[in-house]
């Protein structure tokens, strides 16, 4: 960790030309154990497809869902360590041929660090908030990425995550920011959309 702003993102495949993995109907079963939590069985297999134009380089970062970051297996054993202090990284089968294994990043850790007053209203139907605020001294700092109750859905990346990912994946990546304690950092306008 540095000393810069501490800094929430959403991270992305970025929109150059790249092949993405969508999840199919397990995505669907994730986002149940995402917000019912332990009344919801937790999910152990996912399975995805290939999207865009074939000739394409496949993402390193693969999934643009919100709650189901997908990872190329090389990139995940370079990062295992880190990520797996905020869930297991669990295989997903890809009906196509792949020059990579995929992985997803099962971000179990959800942390109450909202600033609830400060932030927007969330959504009813999935939590989403158009301007979270998060409170510096309850940011899980120790975690790569982490849920909050309010958006279980949608996982946050801490910025030195952000910071080790795009200097692994340069532009393949997007991070758009959520928020910072720097006043002078501008939050993406709609973080959570496409």
């Amino acid at each position: 960790m540095n000393s810069k702003p501490l800094a929430v993102y959403r991270l992305m495949p970025s929109a150059r030309n790249l092949r993405t993995l969508r999840p199919d109907d397990s995505l669907i079963d994730l986002k149940r154990w995402q917000f019912q939590g332990d009344r919801a069985p937790r999910p152990t297999a996912f399975a995805a497809e290939w999207t865009g134009d074939p000739k394409a380089r496949e993402a390193e970062f693969a999934s643009d869902c919100p709650g189901a970051p997908i990872l190329g297996g090389r990139l995940a054993d370079r990062l295992r360590d880190d990520l797996e202090k905020s869930g297991p990284l669990l295989p997903v089968r890809v009906e196509e041929p792949s020059v990579d294994t995929y992985l997803l990043h099962l971000v179990d850790r959800i942390v109450d660090c909202v600033d609830a007053r400060a932030s927007s209203q969330p959504k009813k139907a999935t939590g989403e908030m158009q301007r979270t605020v998060f409170r510096p001294d309850a940011l899980p700092l120790a975690l790569p990425s982490f849920r909050v109750p309010q958006f279980p859905v949608g996982v946050q990346w801490n910025g030195w995550a952000v910071d080790r990912l795009t200097g692994l994946l340069g532009d393949d990546i997007e991070a758009r920011l959520v928020w910072s304690e720097d006043p002078s950092a501008k939050p993406h306008p709609s973080p959570w959309g496409f």
